[in-house]
């Protein structure tokens, strides 16, 4: 049975007393729920936001990683280092990552061996531009990006992936994806999986959707078939809509 998933990727935002002081206010809004529940603060609160989500059912994760174990890579964080903080799941791939530090499906997917490698799990996040949109191109760039970076892995190693799809046209830029436009691209998707993989590792792949998740259309987005939870941005900021959103399911 796939996993219902609600991540919250704060990005570039909150010192360490915000980060605190948000974590006490999740904490506050939290009530029982069946979907997971994931915040992924800024690298350098990532050990005290672990230590802050204690008593809790909330996951601290990292919104990036380097592929390599160790070495002379300035300023990059490795899988160990996450997992010695208690870190056991990154976001890889997102679309701010590929456009602004130019990182390629070749690149991806050495570091998604390298989280696999390590028992980590990995949020990957894909998704087609404005313009790719409006040529019509976004299952083919979709796919491109989701073969390019995931296809060489054995079946086995899905298990511990979850994809993001992230039309990255509907994200800070005032265009609205429908919650269908959402269900069709989620459909392609675990088609494109089953093709190669076969239905089992399809039917138990979760897909989130990360295109401006708020509380007023969370319910609506949530309801589609092949939509299992959300990577959210800026609602995630705000515990209250944040929790909305995790409520919406």
């Amino acid at each position: 049975m796939r996993k219902q998933i609600v991540a919250g990727n704060w990005k570039m935002n909150n010192d360490l007393s915000q980060t605190e002081a948000l974590i006490t206010d999740l904490k506050a809004q939290e009530k029982t729920t069946n979907a997971e529940v994931m915040v992924a603060p800024t690298a350098v609160n990532l050990s005290q936001a672990c230590n802050s989500v204690k008593g809790s059912n909330i996951e601290v994760i990292a919104q990036n990683m380097h592929f390599a174990e160790n070495g002379a890579y300035t300023g990059e964080i490795s899988a160990d280092m996450l997992k010695s903080i208690g870190v056991n799941t990154v976001i890889l791939g997102h679309s701010e990552r590929r456009e602004y530090f130019n990182e390629t499906d070749e690149m991806l997917a050495k570091k998604v061996d390298a989280a696999l490698a390590k028992g980590m799990r990995v949020i990957f996040c894909f998704g087609e531009e404005l313009a790719d949109r409006k040529a019509g191109n976004e299952e083919t760039v979709v796919e491109s990006q989701i073969k390019n970076a995931l296809f060489h892995l054995e079946a086995a190693a899905f298990q511990n992936i979850v994809l993001a799809y992230e039309p990255v046209w509907a994200i800070g830029t005032g265009e609205t994806a429908s919650p269908e436009q959402a269900q069709d691209m989620h459909a392609f998707i675990r088609k494109t999986l089953a093709d190669t993989y076969g239905t089992e590792v399809a039917d138990n792949m979760s897909i989130l959707y990360g295109g401006s998740v708020k509380p007023a259309n969370a319910e609506e987005i949530f309801s589609k078939p092949d939509v299992d939870g959300g990577l959210i941005g800026g609602a995630s900021l705000k515990a209250e809509d944040f929790f909305a959103i995790v409520n919406a399911f």
